[in-house]
């Protein structure tokens, strides 16, 4: 398996850029691009999607055991000529200034994945070579084979920057991006804006693919992808659910204002026999036919809070239906969607669908970010996730809690707290959930809706 990760310095450095160039750039050559993400971002992967044509895959070593990071890559790597692996933060950011747990270059080690560093090329020329002695020098474990530096003025402050580095620290250079805004890609408060709402993307692609030819060794790239050693074929953690939940039909919500999946989550949705059927809760007014459960993701439902107000057809029905029994798990921007009502930053309110007896308000501040575990009723062991969000829920009245939530600390130390809400059976909450990390929960979903069906 060719493959390859572009890993960043730090955040941002500009490694979005440069990996989702390099995927364009490979792709206009003909190559089959295979995309990868460190981490559990959503939005990133979203780009990938649009250069290469195919799903990209996050691989994360919180939210998974190794042998199911290994999983992922071979899934995701099938029918491809090369794997290109975005990284999270910076090289070496995990879970904790003790531990690489999270990181991409724990994930490097995993997947024994060449690395290419991404340094931010202002401001700097001789102390460049500094920063990649101790990047290369810091983990012997972690192969780092090439350095690729953004944000350059021009052909003779790279040459400078490229001397210092090969001469001091031997580590290839491999190009360069210069400065530019044309190919910037805008941002809000959860990071990136996603994919399909960035005008007139086609047209930065190609121009960033362009800029990535003009500057950066691709050739060279490839070379050092083709050259990652032979893997072991991992087991399948999915085997014993194989047609598990075959004949049942899952609704998922999927449009502009809910597209916060892991593409594995589907996958093995898939895997155990579920059919898949994509609705819109912005545009839609009624769900599909025959369903018999639903799943609903996070996105910015506050973002698009007006639409989904206007479209009362398919709130009231998705209120009729559970109301009435039919299974549904939601996530975060889900969760938000099934209150009564969203206030957004500006004191504006929203209708959502009125099934909880709670609002949702956004806040500029963070209300929970990070890695989690939690319990559940019915569930074995716990379930490992992650919260990133701006609003909270506050309740009108009382009601089940879903979840009891555990935040582990270095120090030993951590935090709990009681997350989500269940009633009839809808189980709702903030944590986004890799349903790998804990297969039971899948069944879970599986048994409620076959519990359930109506």
């Amino acid at each position: 398996m060719d493959r390859i990760m572009i890993a960043g310095a730090t955040s941002g450095c500009g490694k979005t850029t440069v990996s989702i160039g390099i995927m364009a750039a490979m792709a206009s050559v003909g190559k089959k691009v295979a995309p990868f993400k460190v981490g559990p971002d959503y939005i990133d992967p979203q780009f990938h999607g649009f250069v290469t044509g195919r799903e990209s895959t996050n691989l994360d070593s919180f939210l998974l055991d190794e042998n199911s990071v290994m999983q992922m890559l071979f899934e995701g790597s099938q029918g491809s000529d090369i794997s290109v692996i975005e990284g999270v933060m910076g090289l070496y950011d995990g879970l904790g200034v003790k531990s690489c747990i999270g990181s991409s270059a724990h994930v490097s080690k995993i997947a024994k994945c060449p690395v290419v560093l991404v340094l931010d090329g202002k401001g700097v020329s001789a102390s460049i070579a500094a920063q990649v002695m101790g990047y290369a020098g810091f983990d012997p474990g972690v192969d780092v084979r090439g350095v690729i530096i953004n944000r350059v003025s021009g052909e003779r402050h790279y040459s400078i920057l490229k001397e210092a580095i090969e001469c001091h620290t031997g580590v290839k250079c491999l190009g360069y991006l210069p400065k530019t805004e044309e190919v910037a890609l805008g941002s809000r408060h959860l990071g990136l804006i996603p994919a399909g709402e960035v005008k007139e993307l086609s047209e930065k692609i190609d121009r960033l693919s362009q800029l990535v030819k003009s500057h950066i060794d691709i050739e060279g790239l490839i070379k050092i992808a083709n050259g990652a050693c032979t893997l072991d074929q991992p087991s399948d953690p999915a085997k014993d659910l194989l047609d598990y939940a075959k004949g049942l039909r899952l609704g998922v919500a999927m449009d502009k204002g809910f597209n916060f999946y892991y593409g594995a989550n589907i996958r093995l949705f898939r895997k155990m026999g579920f059919e898949i059927e994509y609705f819109s809760p912005i545009s839609d007014k009624s769900l599909p036919n025959d369903i018999d459960g639903l799943y609903i993701g996070g996105g910015f439902p506050e973002v698009f809070a007006k639409e989904i107000e206007k479209n009362s057809e398919m709130r009231s029905r998705m209120r009729k239906s559970l109301e009435s029994g039919m299974f549904a798990y939601a996530e975060c921007g889900g969760l938000m969607y099934l209150t009564e009502k969203v206030t957004g930053l500006d004191g504006s309110e929203s209708e959502m669908v009125g099934f909880f007896p709670a609002k949702a308000a956004m806040t500029r501040r963070l209300q929970r970010f990070g890695y989690v575990e939690f319990e559940c009723e019915g569930i074995t062991g716990r379930t490992r996730a992650h919260e990133f969000h701006r609003s909270y829920v506050e309740l009108k009245e009382d009601i089940v809690t879903a979840y009891n939530v555990f935040k582990k600390r270095e120090s030993g130390e951590g935090d709990s707290w009681s997350c989500g809400f269940c009633k009839k059976n809808v189980m709702a909450g903030y944590a986004h959930v890799h349903f790998y990390s804990n297969m039971d929960f899948a069944r879970m979903i599986a048994d409620r809706i076959m519990g359930s069906r109506i």
